[in-house]
């Protein structure tokens, strides 16, 4: 049990990735180019987000798909389990843009101090 619990941390590790929070919610409606998510995702470096999406793959959490056209098209789709990421952390992103407000002033507040 102690061990099965240490190794939900690599869980937990893509849970509290910001940008993979991110990919994952911008993935909601359907798959995605790379470009697509590098515009909509405000502040992800391209490497970041070449990183985060080869992590998420290897997770199982997306699928890459690569269209043999000129250019090559690449898109990114949530798998079943990611859909099933998506629908566990959507509370907690909507918690974030809900109290964004509060929490920029409170650290307004505590940095005046």
């Amino acid at each position: 049990m102690a061990d099965e619990v240490c190794r939900t941390r690599v869980v937990l590790e893509i849970v509290g990735d910001k940008w993979a929070l991110l990919i994952v919610r911008m993935l909601r409606d359907g798959p995605k180019r790379f470009t697509e998510l590098k515009r909509e995702i405000e502040g992800i470096s391209q490497r970041m987000l070449t990183v985060t999406l080869r992590d998420l793959e290897r997770d199982g959490i997306l699928t890459r798909t690569v269209r043999n056209v000129m250019p090559p098209h690449v898109s990114y789709e949530l798998t079943a389990m990611g859909r099933t990421l998506r629908e566990a952390t959507a509370p907690l992103l909507e918690w974030s843009v809900e109290h964004l407000a509060k929490i920029e002033k409170a650290r307004a507040d505590y940095d005046a101090r």
